[in-house]
């Protein structure tokens, strides 16, 4: 039998204004990070079976 699922805690005011001002600040990456996460991804999809 599957365990239920716990609530999703609830953000405090302090934690709510950190996200937003995190969502609002995002720190753009470098080509060539963004080319070494597309290469993961492709390796992972390549080598990844799961039936649909």
């Amino acid at each position: 039998m599957a365990r239920p699922i716990k609530d999703t805690p609830i953000l405090s005011a302090e934690e709510w204004e950190r996200l937003e001002w995190e969502m609002e600040h995002v720190k753009p990456i470098s080509d060539e990070e963004r080319d070494e996460q597309r290469k993961a991804y492709e390796l992972l999809q390549s080598i990844a079976t799961f039936p649909l």
